[in-house]
């Protein structure tokens, strides 16, 4: 089985200028394409811990003595590299998102194109799932879940037809909720919308924007000198938080500048945004809305 094609995997290794001798950390390991690249590139010192809380991925691992595969949340980056005896690493590479393998297993609810139990739980040890944020939300939580992180305008009037139905009975299952919001769902945009509920929800059960922003906090204290961060983004608002973090080292607010004018941001970005060429999105439609940033510690 094809678990997952890597989506810009030889510019995102090379984004890390990857020194044979060096350290290096790919927080989201997934189907390993990314980790097999950094070893390829590695000489017999160098070293490659990875991180993925899904056990559907410990499937891939791979047999090599300068290997590590860790399976917890890349949120807890630092404290996991603490315990393997590393303070400070050349590279971390990221490519957010869900793989995939995660959207083809038609058991784990990420998909619209399956029936399956509410769940899109990342972790299956995590105790929030799709299923207890559609049936137990209340409406205004909801609603703001909808807003925030599907960006759906009519989210208020999406939340209130699900608070509406599950009166009736638990909305269980992924064809379940979309008949539920069927009168919402135009011909035209029928996937569109749905791909942003689900969106929505799947965020929500992984808090994917905080684990982001944690891991992103943590990264320049990881870096070496001319250490670099190589991140694939998928949405709007990952690759808001990535690009600003790079140009400022915050979320909000505005920069500190000193009687001098400088500011004190972290990190310097490297060369542009990176997107996959149409051959590749020929080859793999999920690669079409990656986008690449690469920065460097300062």
């Amino acid at each position: 089985m094809n678990y997952h094609n890597s989506v810009l995997l030889k510019e995102s290794v090379d984004a890390l200028d990857v020194k044979p001798e060096g350290v290096y950390v790919d927080v989201t390991f997934g189907g390993g394409g990314h980790s097999r690249e950094i070893l390829s590139r590695l000489g017999e010192k160098g070293r490659l811990f990875a991180f993925d809380q899904d056990p559907d991925a410990h499937r891939n691992l791979i047999d090599d003595s300068r290997f590590v595969l860790i399976g917890e949340n890349f949120k807890f980056i630092t404290r996991f590299l603490r315990f393997y005896g590393v303070g400070k690493v050349d590279g971390v590479l990221a490519d957010l998102g869900v793989s995939s393998h995660q959207f083809d297993a038609a058991d784990r609810g990420f998909s619209t194109r399956f029936d399956a139990d509410l769940d899109m739980r990342m972790d299956q040890k995590s105790e929030l799932s799709a299923k207890k944020i559609i049936n137990r939300y209340e409406e205004k939580d909801l609603a703001d879940v909808l807003f925030m992180y599907g960006e759906l305008r009519n989210a208020r009037a999406l939340a209130k037809r699900i608070v509406q139905e599950r009166a009736e009975g638990e909305i269980k299952t992924s064809f379940q909720l979309k008949q539920v919001l069927r009168s919402f769902l135009p011909k035209a945009k029928e996937y569109k919308i749905l791909a942003q509920v689900f969106q929505a929800i799947r965020i929500e059960v992984n808090q994917e924007l905080e684990v982001l922003k944690d891991f992103l906090s943590q990264v320049p204290g990881l870096l070496n000198e001319n250490g670099r961060l190589s991140v694939i983004s998928y949405h709007s608002l990952e690759d808001r938080l990535v690009k600003r973090f790079i140009r400022t080292g915050m979320f909000n607010g505005e920069l500190e500048k000193d009687v001098f004018g400088n500011t004190n941001e972290p990190l310097k970005r490297v060369g542009k945004l990176i997107i996959p060429s149409k051959e590749e999105v020929k080859e793999n439609n999920r690669a079409r809305s990656a986008k690449l940033r690469i920065a460097e510690l300062k």
